[in-house]
């Protein structure tokens, strides 16, 4: 299977670099009912993405091709930069209760551990060699973490405490497990990129339990699950939205609005249970709402100042209503959702 990874010129950037602390000011577009507003990166063509909370309403994300991770002040427009090693080409991060963050080292098999208070960088090597490329991290009830490592077909667990990790293999080969989440009992879901499932991993016996999804051509990359524990998932090939009722092992689709040219890539649920995912293929991006109770579409925002070329993961706050998320095109966005149930 060939799956197009697109490379984009990125759009408008920030001077360059004259310290690891740079202000920038946003930019923002409003967007049929909600409200777009995107920073610029000062660090030029680094991919910027995955940006997650803390406590304290500051918002950290990685540098992919930069070898960083960054936290922005969004009242202030000030970015400040921590250095990781050549080569770690970080992919994902999230902050604890405690604002420690915790990152995926995508080139180097490991994961991290920064201290933002002491800048201290501590290093958690995959226990087998053959897990090189960790993915996507997400936190269970317990604090622990949950991850995928795609390319190397795992699925992990580390546990905070003491620093474990356990490593998973997936049954099916090449499956390329990528976005992944965690049920309200507590059980991880991740997503099949290299083929048509969705697994789930029982967190006391390990074992992997995969579905198939209906179609062949399928190819989940995302994931969501809201509060009645229905799994959620964007298909990037076929531009289809799908859910998995565990309960009756059923799947439902439903077309997006761009169709079969969608190239669907971050999706979230908000605090509402309505599902939102970006639409790379269009350009710019745009960001679609779906209203679970009436099974309808709210509209689209599109990411309408820099285009933002792709999406790639994005989360919901609850404190901020928003949704955050890296573009490709160097910026870091946050959009507001509208409290009404569809978009005007």
């Amino acid at each position: 299977m060939h799956i197009r990874n697109r490379s984009h010129r990125l759009a408008r950037a920030a001077a360059g670099l004259a310290a690891l602390i740079a202000i920038s000011g946003p930019r923002s577009a409003a967007a049929q009912g909600g409200a777009i507003t995107e920073w610029t990166v000062p660090w030029q063509q680094t991919r910027p993405r995955d940006p997650y909370l803390d406590p304290q309403g500051l918002v950290w994300f990685v540098g992919q091709v930069g070898n960083y991770i960054a936290r922005l002040d969004p009242a202030t427009g000030q970015f400040k930069r921590y250095e990781l090693d050549p080569g770690t080409l970080p992919h994902n991060l999230i902050v604890d209760a405690k604002g420690t963050v915790w990152y995926a080292g995508n080139g180097n098999g490991t994961i991290g551990r920064l201290d933002p208070g002491t800048g201290k960088i501590t290093r958690y090597p995959m226990p087998n060699p053959a897990a090189r490329d960790p993915h996507t991290l997400v936190f269970d009830r317990n604090g622990d973490i949950w991850f995928t490592v795609q390319r190397s077909n795992f699925v992990g667990k580390l546990t905070v405490a003491t620093g474990s990790i356990r490593l998973v293999p997936v049954p099916t080969r090449s499956a390329l497990p990528y976005g992944i989440g965690i049920d309200g009992k507590g059980r991880p879901w991740f997503v099949e990129f290299g083929s048509n499932k969705l697994a789930t991993v029982d967190p006391v016996t390990f074992k992997v339990t995969e579905y198939t999804l209906p179609d062949a051509r399928a190819r989940p990359r995302r994931i969501a699950i809201t509060t009645d524990d229905r799994v959620w998932y964007v298909d990037y090939v076929r531009g289809m939205l799908g859910r998995f009722d565990p309960g009756t092992a059923k799947f439902s689709e439903w077309a997006m609005p761009a169709g079969g040219s969608a190239l669907p890539y971050a999706m979230a649920a908000d605090d509402r249970n309505r599902v939102w995912f970006v639409e790379t293929g269009p350009q710019p991006n745009r960001i679609v709402g779906f209203d679970v109770k009436t099974e309808k579409f709210l509209g689209e925002m599109p990411i309408a100042e820099s285009g933002g070329l792709t999406v790639r993961h994005m989360v919901y706050h609850t404190g901020t209503k928003a949704l955050w998320f890296g573009t490709d095109a160097n910026t870091i966005g946050r959009a507001l959702v509208p409290e009404a149930r569809a978009l005007p």
